[in-house]
């Protein structure tokens, strides 16, 4: 169902067409990379964080990592991913396509600097074999981020 939720979300804007359904699992950063035949680092990957009670959503680039300090600083609180199992009930989308589009009302998104280095990514699209390729002023519309912000540990 999350699939055609965002299929959905994107028809009004017409880019629904540009949606990529893939035969194969890009459930990960590895296999999105592998079934989109990209460098995994251009894969917006999106991380689901508890903060405050409220769930989180943060977009970052496929080979960043969190660095614990920075998103103590930003968030006020220490580094905690969802459970698995609460993903898609507080999110909307499955683990392995989690996206910032079409996701539940409360959830808060935002976009790591991680991304700013490339000109297009490829986030998932709702489910673990689907992914869309935007530019960044397009994900940043789209996902009706609250902004960039600076969580990513540097190489």
């Amino acid at each position: 169902m999350s699939l055609e939720n965002v299929q959905h979300y994107f028809a009004q804007y017409g880019l629904d067409q540009r949606i990529i359904e893939l035969p194969e699992s890009s459930a990960t950063v590895a296999l999105a990379a592998t079934a989109l035949h990209i460098q995994p680092e251009r894969i917006a990957k999106s991380l689901t964080f508890a903060v405050a009670d409220k769930p989180v959503l943060v977009v970052m680039a496929g080979d960043a990592r969190i660095a614990n300090a920075k998103f103590k600083a930003q968030f006020q609180v220490k580094a905690h991913l969802l459970p698995r199992d609460q993903v898609e009930p507080l999110i909307g989308q499955p683990v392995g396509g989690v996206c910032p589009f079409a996701v539940k009302n409360d959830v808060a998104i935002y976009l790591d600097q991680s991304l700013r280095r490339f000109q297009t990514v490829f986030p998932a699209a709702g489910s673990t074999n689907s992914a869309i390729e935007l530019t960044l002023p397009e994900l940043e519309r789209y996902s009706h981020a609250r902004g960039w912000i600076d969580i990513a540990k540097t190489a």
